[in-house]
């Protein structure tokens, strides 16, 4: 049933991406970019329930490690020794899933009767039926589908690629908001009164520019750690200067506007000559700025755990399982595959997602 779900939710967007002229959705053409932003955004709202096992879960890996896509194993369940009376626990472990359930066996096969014997990895044993849980006197067997395989540990990479993307697509959103606050205020206090500070501000942003930014990353994250905050505010701070050029830029050329002189003159304080007066004129240079911004985001934060200073050590990242799946290439092309499918799908429709975003806002541009 979780296989079937999972397997449910990546089938339907591609279904109505290839019927979208017979479904008519909302009148508009679904693309390919449209239908990977659907994707993605199922996969980051609604991660436990699209990845139906916990992306640390590992168990019995003689039996699951390095299994290839649409491979299943069967499953035996213990009786739990555990009590749990609380009803909000209960629910709680159904939802989120646990690293570790010691009620449930991976086997490669089993024979039922008066005696129980399961094998893992061609080695015969044998266990009691009163540890076991029984209908009508017979062991419950169930089967596990690996739909993209699993890794050396015996971790489903389906799990794995969708709570990857829960932390790519939240560490680009907090990073690109904190690119967005400092673009956009330095870029003011740069371009409103202009002169010296202007040059300063100017100079140091040159400064950042021109220094390989990915060494000032790797040094902070080595001295300070790779926590998800880290990487979120590290990446933030060291993305910034584009859009300043552009929020300065278009400062400049707006502040000899008369609506702008006329709101100066009314007596309008800087944060609501910014916010009312100059963000809605550069709103759309700013947006598409973001798009690209957020791609970019997400391809540090996978070379970061690819080198194992992002958060691949802490969550589960494409890079990162990129990294182990190099060790693999010639046994398990799928640990490599997949992951670097989806790094690239989701760069691809970002682009894509800017260069519309720019062409909606820009008529005479063709797509």
């Amino acid at each position: 049933m979780d296989a079937f779900i999972s397997l449910l939710v990546v089938v339907i967007p591609i279904f109505i991406f290839y019927k979208r002229k017979k479904l008519q959705l909302c009148l508009n053409k679904v693309d390919f970019t449209s239908a990977a932003v659907i994707i993605l955004l199922s996969f980051f709202l609604f991660a436990p329930l699209v990845a139906t096992t916990n992306p640390e879960f590992q168990k019995n890996i003689s039996v699951t490690k390095l299994l290839p896509p649409f491979s299943t194993v069967k499953i035996i369940f213990q009786k739990n020794t555990e009590k749990q009376e609380n009803r909000f626990l209960i629910l709680r472990n159904k939802v989120l899933k646990k690293s570790f359930d010691e009620s449930i066996l991976f086997v490669d096969s089993i024979q039922t009767g008066d005696r129980i014997i399961y094998f893992q990895n061609e080695r015969k044993n044998e266990i009691q039926k009163v540890k076991l849980i029984l209908k009508e006197g017979i062991p419950i067997i169930s089967s596990k589908l690996f739909i993209l395989g699993t890794d050396e540990f015996g971790r489903d990479i389906f799990s794995r690629l969708v709570y990857g993307t829960r932390i790519s697509l939240f560490v680009g959103l907090g990073a690109v908001i904190i690119s967005f606050v400092l673009g956009l205020v330095l870029g003011f206090i740069a371009g409103y009164p202009g002169g010296l500070v202007d040059s300063i501000i100017s100079r140091f942003t040159d400064m950042f520019l021109i220094f390989p930014i990915i060494f000032l990353i790797i040094l902070i994250l080595s001295l300070f750690g790779s926590s998800l905050l880290a990487i979120i505010i590290v990446l933030g701070f060291s993305g910034w200067m584009s859009l300043f050029k552009i929020v300065r830029g278009e400062v400049i050329a707006i502040k000899s506007k008369d609506f702008f002189i006329t709101a100066q003159l009314i007596g309008l304080p800087k944060n609501k000559l910014l916010i009312k007066e100059i963000l809605p004129v550069i709103l759309a240079p700013v947006i598409v700025n973001l798009v690209f911004q957020y791609g970019n985001v997400i391809l540090a934060e996978s070379a970061l755990s690819y080198l194992g200073l992002g958060t691949g050590s802490i969550y589960p990242s494409w890079g990162a399982m990129i990294e182990a799946g190099q060790n693999y290439l010639t046994d398990a092309w799928w640990m490599i595959l997949f992951p670097s499918m989806f790094l690239f799908l989701t760069l691809f429709a970002a682009n894509n997602l800017g260069r519309e975003i720019n062409a909606y806002f820009n008529p005479r541009i063709k797509k």
